[in-house]
């Protein structure tokens, strides 16, 4: 059971590389790759899309190598394998994101990719550090995970999911803010596990025993 991460230049991937080794030796869920190649992700039994900078930026990062995105969406949505996508690996899934210009998203789960706009003018943005969740659907990706447990956020903008059903957890921050989105064996953090210590280590664990 292999677990791809797609690697798109988007910046360093080492920490969550690690992270995910780390839980894959102690599930026993078999190798993790860091590739760009469209065939390894064709052959990979789960997909992890990290992401990090602006919407567009990361999709026109996918859309520089040739044929990646294509084999992405048929090990996804055609073959079915988990799927999890971190910060504005996460947003991709959206229908668009409006973060300077609009940009057509994957258009896997309804919703947009908006600004953070705090009710109260002290939060400043981008949200940055440490936020308590609260769990909206149980999940099994969240399974041990609860309400007030905390997670490592640093992100601008977030998605406002077309249906609330598919909105697994969110943050407030002068407001509600979608910390995780699900549906089918699509999964998402807005957070990044790989730097939300015990919380995110429990979840990449979750993501690497789960069979949807």
């Amino acid at each position: 059971m292999t677990t791809a991460i797609i690697d798109y230049g988007s910046g360093n991937l080492h920490s969550a590389e690690k992270s995910f080794q780390r839980m894959a030796a102690e599930t026993g869920a078999g190798p993790v790759v860091v590739t760009s190649d469209p065939d390894v992700v064709a052959a990979a039994d789960r997909v992890v899309l990290p992401g990090v900078g602006a919407f567009a930026d990361c999709r026109a990062g996918l859309a520089a190598y040739d044929g990646l995105f294509d084999a992405i969406e048929a090990a996804v949505i055609a073959g079915g394998k988990p799927f999890l996508g971190i910060c504005v690996g996460m947003q991709m899934m959206a229908d668009r994101g409006r973060e300077y210009a609009v940009t057509e998203g994957f258009g896997w789960i309804a919703g947009e990719v908006v600004a953070i706009e705090p009710a109260d003018p002290a939060l400043k943005v981008p949200h940055m550090g440490w936020n308590e969740l609260v769990i909206d659907t149980p999940h099994p990706v969240l399974e041990g995970i609860g309400t007030g447990d905390h997670a490592y956020f640093v992100h601008s903008y977030h998605f406002r999911t077309a249906d609330p059903a598919h909105r697994a957890a969110h943050v407030d921050y002068g407001g509600e803010i979608t910390a995780a989105v699900a549906r089918d064996n699509l999964f998402g953090t807005q957070f990044h596990p790989e730097k939300s210590q015990r919380t995110g280590l429990h979840l990449i664990a979750n993501f690497l025993k789960w069979r949807p």
